[in-house]
């Protein structure tokens, strides 16, 4: 006896709202494994699993319900439109993260004429999934990257290899390797770790038990990179650049002040997300 795509789904949802787990991830796995978009699964609730791919389906969402993300378990994540790998050294890309990088595109139009080159680095990449984003979308972009774990960095080379993204890779703290060699910047992105530790303790284990610590937790505040930011950016910094942070809900005011300590003269701007919540800063300098 087979089972029909809306039969898998139906079993699906059941099973993952009765644990407690988001009710969309049946059709996520049943479009991986199926290798369909959302319309064509869609389109196709009575065509026929396979024996194998249906016993497939019910062991990923069992291994999900028992705790493990599910994009972990496909190895895979979109961001942007794209398909990055992912593992469990790398923090998997948010929607949010999104919004950060449409919003470093759209200032790079407004403050820089077309054809302007400019060198942009993504501080703490992962996966790759801002820096390829950003080289993919704007080829003016010469687009750095750098992590402090080897082992995000593998995963993010080989996302700019699958992707045809040309990016340079620097293994490192921040940004030191900058500092060390002296080489001027126009445009810092980041997404740092910024959950301050107490919350940490509290998130879903989903979050809490299989993404990396490193790249979630900013210390007992959640602000201890932007701080150290604030201190080495006006060493790297061109007379005339873009500064982009990804920030915790609530965060905004902190991270806006700590930069404006360091620039006195610059624009700072804290822009909500499409859920409501402060979750981007962005520094625009211009020295006259």
């Amino acid at each position: 006896m087979t089972t029909k795509i809306y039969e898998a789904l139906k079993w699906a949802s059941s099973f993952l709202i009765e644990n407690e787990r988001d009710n969309n991830v049946g059709e996520i796995v049943l479009q991986h494994l199926l290798k369909r978009n959302r319309t064509q699964l869609l389109t196709g609730m009575h065509d026929s699993l396979t024996k194998e791919q249906w016993e497939l389906f019910q062991n990923l969402l069992e291994q999900h319900v028992k705790g493990e993300p599910i994009q972990y378990l496909l190895g895979v994540e979109q961001f942007y439109g794209r398909t990055f790998k992912v593992n469990e050294e790398v923090l998997i890309p948010r929607p949010e993260t999104e919004e950060l990088v449409e919003g470093v595109l759209h200032r790079v139009q407004t403050m820089w004429n077309e054809n302007e080159k400019l060198q942009l680095i993504d501080v703490g990449t992962g996966s790759g999934a801002i820096a390829i984003t950003l080289a993919l979308e704007n080829p003016n972009l010469h687009v750095h990257t750098i992590d402090i774990a080897q082992e995000s960095i593998e995963v993010a080379k080989s996302n700019a290899e699958i992707l045809g993204a040309s990016v340079t890779f620097w293994h490192g703290d921040l940004l030191n390797p900058f500092l060390e060699n002296g080489q001027k910047l126009d445009i810092v992105v980041s997404n740092p770790p910024y959950i301050p530790y107490k919350d940490w303790t509290e998130l879903s284990d989903l979050v809490k038990e299989h993404e990396p610590f490193r790249a979630l937790v900013g210390g007992e505040d959640g602000l201890d990179f932007y701080r150290r930011f604030a201190n080495d950016l006006p060493k790297v910094l061109q007379n005339k650049a873009l500064v982009a942070f990804e920030v915790g809900a609530g965060q905004g005011e902190d991270v806006a002040q700590l930069l404006q300590s360091s620039f006195p003269m610059a624009k700072v701007e804290i822009v909500y997300d499409i859920n409501g919540k402060d979750r981007m800063v962005f520094m625009e300098k211009v020295d006259e």
